[in-house]
This record gives structure tokens, sequence and C-alpha cells, in this order.
């Protein structure tokens, strides 16, 4: 075994004793400690374990991917995720909090005074929680294929096993404790290469000051080197903005903002917090762990790509031959995620934008995992960003699959189903489900429908679709009732679940009279992954419609409404005046 490769093992398995030693310190005695980890958990730690369920394998692998090969118009995913944490900071956490249950369809149906509405929280619930879970199960395919050389089905089992023990066992306080851990691996594997590598290419250890500063020997910048070896190339410049139109980009960030505020298994870390003030405390919090990752991203990103251009052509016209190939293509190639084929004969690797173009496959995942290999960094740096690479992947696993479970074993089982059962029947019912969704998972990790298999972003857009307007309307409306909000969640990820299948084919083949003539994007040039905020409005347009066609809300409902919207304390300070 080689000593990168040992030492990967080493790192790798030292992080996941961690985890289990955490979750069986941690491991749930009640519902309480199983869903909501006992309302216990400081509003900081929050924001760390919130930051880890965040940061998922998209966020670690992907992003800084994105933005390598998108340039700046990748900045869609930075603004839109972290804007969606000020939406809930501002909008949505405290008053939840306030309510006080456990789940997010247990506040539909208790806002909406309706089981039909619970159910139908629950399965749009499930629907986006699958959709996101099915990149974080790739993400650890993938990790485990390339550093721990294991076939991929075998990384993901192991994945699967890891989750199962920490989560099932320890459920959200278990979680929790072991996002917090999973935060501080992931956040300095992901930061430590890019301090190497920012220091190397242009003497500034700080990634995001490096990102703007000239190189090494060089009188030029960063990003105007960047961007004249990629045009030379024939590829976008970097600093292109425009990724499709104004009206796209706009609706891709608002569907990931609002979309990330209605993400279940986010929403869920701040019933955890001790009080509503907590709440919206662990919200900035959040923020600012996940901005110690986010503004790192754009600086990988680029640097990435610098340097994946300099291996392959040191100098314009001085092509790297196929036979003389570093290590880390070899490795990539074995992967099948990097792919050369020698069109002209001649044995040199020539990577361009044209049809002569013989990387016939750079696929924007391996950027991060490959930066540090790229850069020639210690092997101990490597087996580091393997580790925070799963820990990304696992962390949110673990949330979104908590999010899964609960929602069946207590809002269907226990509140709807069978209302009789016990504590303890109901936290044994929650690990058995939580191990069921662990298998479903493992099997679309195996198996991806093709709608979910290229992007997370198309859970944001089913989240946005349905869970989020149905929150808005709960908290800030009075006057939305039972009827309008179940018409508004059906309408809301219908439309947007029939926009996405057309696209991709799955529900209707091409020839098919109804949809043969359509092309993608049909409206108004919005991506399927981008169509979410449409959604969203259809959710709110319909909602408000039938209430008006139907019995208003139930008086008692609205003194509901009017509690947790007023401050806490309010009416004690009324009470001294």
């Amino acid at each position: 075994m080689d000593n990168l490769k040992l030492m990967t093992y080493i790192v790798v398995f030292a992080s996941f004793a961690l985890y289990f030693g955490i979750a069986w310190w941690a491991r749930a005695g009640s519902t309480s400690e199983f869903y909501v980890a006992g309302k216990g958990v400081h509003p900081v730690l929050n924001g760390m374990a919130t930051g880890a369920d965040w940061m998922s394998a998209a966020s670690f692998i992907s992003m800084a991917g994105m933005i390598a090969f998108m340039g700046y118009g990748a900045s869609v995913f930075l603004m839109g995720w972290t804007g969606g944490y000020v939406l809930l900071a501002m909008l949505l956490a405290p008053y939840m909090r306030k309510h006080g249950k456990f789940t997010v369809p247990e506040f539909i149906g208790d806002r909406y005074y309706s089981n039909t509405a619970r159910i139908v929280a629950v399965a749009c619930l499930i629907i986006a929680s699958l959709t996101y879970v099915i990149g974080q199960m790739k993400g650890v395919g993938v990790a485990f294929s390339r550093f721990l050389e294991v076939p991929y089905d075998l990384g993901l089992y192991i994945g699967m096993f890891v989750v199962w023990v920490y989560a099932v066992l320890g459920g959200m306080k278990g979680i929790t404790y072991t996002q917090i851990a999973q935060y501080c691996v992931l956040i300095f594997a992901y930061t430590v290469p890019a301090v190497f590598i920012s220091l190397e290419l242009t003497g500034n250890p700080i990634p995001q000051l490096g990102l703007g500063s000239k190189l090494v020997g060089q009188d030029v910048y960063l990003l105007d080197k960047l961007d004249a070896i990629i045009t030379d190339l024939g590829f976008k410049d970097f600093s292109t903005t425009a990724q499709g139109s104004t009206v796209n980009m706009f609706a891709y960030t608002m569907s990931l903002m609002i979309g990330t505020a209605g993400l279940p298994h986010v929403i869920m870390r701040f019933f955890t917090v001790p009080s509503v003030k907590a709440a919206r405390s662990s919200a900035g919090w959040a923020l600012v762990f996940i901005a110690a990752l986010y503004t790192v991203a754009p600086a990988v990103g680029a640097m990435a790509r610098l340097n994946l251009h300099n291996t392959i052509e040191p100098t314009p016209g001085d092509y790297l031959a196929y036979d003389e190939r570093p290590q880390w293509f070899k490795n990539w190639e074995n992967t099948g995620l990097l792919a050369f084929e020698d069109k002209n004969g001649d044995g040199l690797i020539q990577y361009n934008a044209g049809p002569e173009n013989e990387m016939v496959k750079v696929d924007n995942h391996i950027m991060v995992l490959a930066n540090p290999e790229i850069a020639k960094l210690p092997n101990w740096v490597i087996a580091l960003v393997a580790a925070g690479g799963l820990a990304a992947a696992l962390s949110t696993a673990a949330g979104l699959l908590l999010a899964i479970s609960s929602s069946i074993s207590h809002d269907l089982m226990k509140s709807v189903l069978t209302p009789n059962m016990t504590e303890k029947s109901e936290l044994r019912a929650g690990r058995i489900v939580m191990t069921l969704a662990i298998l479903v998972a493992g099997y679309l990790g195996l198996n991806p429908p093709a709608f979910a298999a290229g992007t997370v972003a198309m859970a944001f857009g089913l989240a946005a679709a349905s869970i989020f307007p149905a929150l808005m309307m709960g908290i800030f409306s009075k006057t939305i009732n039972k009827q309008g909000a179940v018409a508004g969640m059906i309408a809301g990820i219908g439309v947007t679940l029939f926009y996405v299948f057309q696209h991709y084919g799955i529900m209707f083949v091409k020839e098919t009279a109804f949809l043969g003539d359509m092309q993608p994007n049909w409206f108004f040039g919005i991506d399927p992954k981008a169509f979410g905020v449409v959604g969203a409005v259809v959710n709110f347009a319909v909602a408000y419609v039938v209430t008006k066609m139907t019995p208003p809300v139930p008086s008692d409902i609205a003194a509901m409404v009017d509690n947790f919207r007023i401050p806490s304390g309010a009416g004690a300070a009324a009470a001294d005046h």
C-alpha cells in the first residue's frame, strides 16, 4: 500500500471513529432527543452543526468545480444559498421555534388544522429530501472510489453504514454533535489546501485575497492570467457573469434562496435551540460558519482551473505527452470522471473548446478533490480533503434522512395512523424508519434517476415550490385556510415536477404529440433547476384563490397565528403598563 493510500485510510477512518464515539456519547433516550436534541443546543454550536448540515457534497465537492468552469456566473449559488439563511433568520426560524413542535409537517398540520395538509407536507418533504440525498450518496461513492480505491458500490455501502450507526443511535442529538465534529473536519480540509495553493501561486496565504492578487514572479493578476489562458483556448471568459438570460439568473437565485429557507432538514435545526432568541442567533452563527467556506470557494475554483491548464499545457503550444501524464491524471481516469481521446494520433493532450478537444471529459466534481494532487501538496493534505468531502456528504445525508424518518414516524404514524403510540414505540419506529430511509437512499445512490443525477439544485426548486409558500402564508397570513394550503402545495410541486419531467423525458417520451415540439427551458428560458420560483408563485396564487372560495379560518387558528407572531415577553411588558 502506497503512502498516500495509507495516510488516507488513517485519516478517514479516524474521523469515522470520532463520529461513532460522539454518537454513543450523545445517543438519544427520548423522542425529544431523537427529533430535536432535547431543545438544549447552544446557538453557536447549533450554528456550527447547521453549517455542516448545510454544506453538503454539493458545497464541498461541486461548488468550486462549478465556479471553475462557469466563472463568475456561478455566483448564483453563493447568492442563492447564503441569501436563504437571511430569509430563514428573518421570516421563518423564530416563529416556528416559538410554535415549539418537532417537524415542519407538524407545524403545517397544526397551522392549517388538517391532517390532509400534514400528509401533503410529508409527501413534499420526502420528494425534496430524497432528491437531495441522492447527490450526497453519489459524493460518498466518488470519494471512496478515488481516495480509498474501492469500488463505488462498496464505498457507498460503507457510507450507509457510518450514517446508520450515528443517525439511528443518536437521532438529532447524536447527529447534532457529530455534525459539529464534521464541520471542524470539512472546514479544515477545505481551507488548508486553499491556503497552500494561494501561497504557492500568489504569495498570499489568505485565499480570498489571493484571488485578487498578482502571480508570484509575474506582473499579472491571477484572474487576468486565467482569462487569457482560457479565452485563447476558445472557452468563455472566466469573468463573464451571464449564464443564460437575466430572467433565468434571477429565477435561479430566487429558487435557491427560498428553497434553502424551505428545506425541512435545515429548518429542523432551529427546533433544537432553547428559545426564539436563540433560533435567530443560531441562524446568524450558521451564516458565519458557512461564509468561512463560501468565501474561499471562488478562490479554490479559479486556482484549480489555472493549475489544471498549467499542468496540461505549461506554455502555449507545449502540450503534455499522454504517456507522461502525472499520477493524479491516471488516478482520476480510473474513476471515469476524467477521459482522454487521442483524436489526431500525436500522443499529446490537447485541451480546448473546439471539436478537436481531446479532453473529452473533465467532470467539474473532481476539481476540489483533485486540486491538492494537481498542486503536488503533501499526502496528509490530500487525505484531509478526502475526509472533508466524506464529512460534508455524510453530515447532510444524516440530516436529510432524519427529516424523512421523523416525518413518517412522527407525522404519519404518531399523529395520523396510530395516535395512541407510546413514546418508546415511537422512538423504536423512528429508528426503524431511519434504517429503511438509509436503504432507499443507498439504492437511489446506486441507481440515480435521470432528473436528480446531475444536481441537487432540483431539491431546492421542489422545496421552494411546495413547503416555503405554505410556511410563509401560515406565519404571515391569518386568512389562508386548509383548503388553500393543500391546493397550493399540490399545485406548486405538481407544476414543478411536470416541468422537470418533461425536460428530462422521464414521464413523457420525445415522440409524445403533446410534448414532442417543446424545447428545453420553454417557459421564458427558465432552467428546470430554477423553476421552483415559478412553482412558488403558482402555490401562492392557487392558495389565495381557493381560500377565497372556501370557508374562513377558525378563530382559534387566527389566535394561534397572532400568538407565534408576538415577540416573547411582549404580553408581560404590556401588563406592566
